[in-house]
């Protein structure tokens, strides 16, 4: 890794809550249940891919000790599951209808 790429995780590492990851991550599933509860089955879908991004990002470019739960095996593993799977669910939100019981 290069030197200033290093020194800028680092400094962000050092400003970043050690829960604060989690966190966000949670509140965006928090929305997505909001919006798959009223109905909204697209939004809720797209948004439960994109806090999997979001995972994706932070195990990318936080420390181990700021992410909780959220590093669970290595790096490079974490951020291939995380980035495969969100984009896997908002694929799959895309081909959603509006209705999805056909009423």
């Amino acid at each position: 890794m290069t030197e200033p790429v290093s020194r800028w995780r680092e400094g962000l590492a050092e400003r970043v809550p050690q829960h604060a990851s989690l966190v966000l991550v949670l509140v965006i599933v928090a929305a997505a249940f909001l919006r798959l509860a009223t109905e909204n089955w697209r939004e809720g879908a797209l948004l439960l891919g994109g806090s999997l991004l979001v995972a994706a990002v932070l195990r990318a470019v936080l420390p181990r000790v700021k992410l909780g739960v959220l590093a669970v095996r290595g790096r490079a593993v974490d951020v291939l599951c995380y980035s495969v799977l969100g984009l896997g669910v908002m694929g799959l939100a895309s081909t959603i209808t509006r209705t999805p019981f056909g009423g």
